[in-house]
């Protein structure tokens, strides 16, 4: 054993002592790796953060929660020209399943509407997402009012001119001023700011920091909400402990009756399901992986031939020196093990660069991007660290084993 230990000791002092004296042919060969590992785990700290900050965007909401309307939120086989043609889901569809399907803890009706500007005195703030909803949906997305409050059953029933603002749209509208019962402009039409949501921070911009929202019959009043208006949906949230696929089939079966269509005919409408769309993340985060990877693997084979060109160059440079150890009794293994540490310490150091680098990244990402964190998981650097040792190792075999095999005369000879 201690004999080993010696052979693997001064192996790796003469792998040290060559990279020394070749400074410049082990930075060419460093980078090489670098680049290799700096891109792979890049791209998947990127990813990873992108999963991370998407699914932490979404674990405030029920999973459970179904989304009724003319749109798949996934993967559908059924033809983009049958999607076009099937009927909006309008505010009687809403009154129809609130009235006649049971488990349900909350419903909404939401029309699905595009960047509006708003207007209070002299502050205008264009392209906001100003969503026309029913009260429901303040049970079902869980929102919580640091100042004033929601629209009532009977503002949102009535079509009130009400709204609720966002933490930093009203932050932006009112400066430090209470917005409560202030008057602004939107649809070009007069609403009474009623309540101000707490700070649910920016993360993926899908929070509700930078929206509003309104009575969704407020908006019906001026705006089609027909077949060939602004679409829509009703949105769900079953009772907790509620047979989700069960519930599901009831609403499918009634909604149907409800359309008039007949047992042959297919469904002219979806019934969406936030876990269906967590599954529909999963599916792109995955295939985002796996072209990340490919690119990457890449740039990683381009760095283990440059090491492997390195090590064969270095094997002739020191023929010579090859043909001296063997003939003053250095074994084969000796030999082979000084090129593998050789290699795989120019290919660990590169991986710890290009490591190096994507943490620093990270951090200039992150302290730039405000709520959205960048990830560089221990899992990600050990998997750096594992495929640079092991590119190391592949790329310094074959340089290893021809020098491990040199006949010392020819090669004193060689090298003279």
């Amino acid at each position: 054993m201690l004999v080993y230990l010696r052979l693997f000791k001064e192996s790796f002092s003469f792998a040290i002592n060559a990279l020394r004296n070749n400074k410049l042919r082990t930075f060419l060969s460093l980078l090489g790796v670098t680049v290799g590992i700096f891109s792979i785990i890049a791209v998947l700290a990127a990813v990873d953060s992108l999963d991370r900050n998407i699914k932490d965007s979404l674990s405030g909401l029920d999973k459970n929660t179904i989304y009724l309307t003319k749109y798949s939120f996934g993967p559908t086989q059924v033809p983009r020209w049958k999607r076009d043609n099937f009927p909006q889901v309008e505010y009687d569809d809403y009154e129809f399943v609130r009235r006649n399907i049971s488990d349900i803890e909350a419903s909404a009706y939401v029309i699905f509407g595009s960047g509006e500007t708003i207007r209070y005195q002299a502050e205008t703030i264009t392209g906001v997402e100003v969503t026309p909803i029913s009260e429901g949906i303040y049970i079902i997305d869980d929102l919580k009012i640091v100042k004033g409050r929601f629209y009532s059953e009977l503002e949102s029933e009535t079509g009130a001119p009400v709204i609720v603002l966002g933490y930093t749209l009203a932050e932006n509208l009112f400066d430090n001023s209470n917005p409560i019962g202030k008057q602004i402009r939107v649809y070009g039409r007069k609403l009474t700011v009623i309540g101000v949501l707490k700070k649910y921070g920016t993360g993926l911009g899908d929070s509700p920091d930078g929206k509003a929202f309104v009575p969704a019959n407020f908006v019906r009043r001026f705006r089609n909400g027909g077949a060939n208006g602004l679409p829509g949906a009703v949105v769900i949230k079953p009772k907790s402990g509620v047979d989700i696929g069960a519930f599901e089939s009831v609403l499918k079966q009634k909604y149907r009756v409800y359309r008039g269509l007949k047992a042959d005919e297919e469904d002219n409408f979806f019934v969406n399901k936030l876990s269906g769309l967590v599954q529909a993340v999963d599916s792109i985060i995955g295939v985002m992986n796996g072209i990340g990877w490919m690119i990457s693997l890449f740039s990683l084979l381009v760095g283990g031939f440059g090491i492997a060109n390195i090590m064969f160059v270095s094997v002739k440079e020191r023929t010579n020196l090859i043909g001296i150890q063997k003939s003053l009794g250095a074994k084969n293994k000796f030999i082979l093990f000084q090129f593998l540490f050789e290699a795989t310490i120019l290919a660990v150091v590169g991986g710890l660069v290009g490591l190096g680098l994507v943490w620093i990244l990270t951090l200039i990402a992150s302290s730039m991007a405000g709520d959205f964190n960048f990830i560089l998981s221990a899992q990600n650097m050990l998997l750096g660290f594992g495929l640079s040792s092991v590119i190391g190792l592949i790329s310094g075999v074959l340089p290893a084993i021809r020098a491990s095999r040199l006949d010392p005369v020819e090669a004193i000879r060689t090298g003279m």
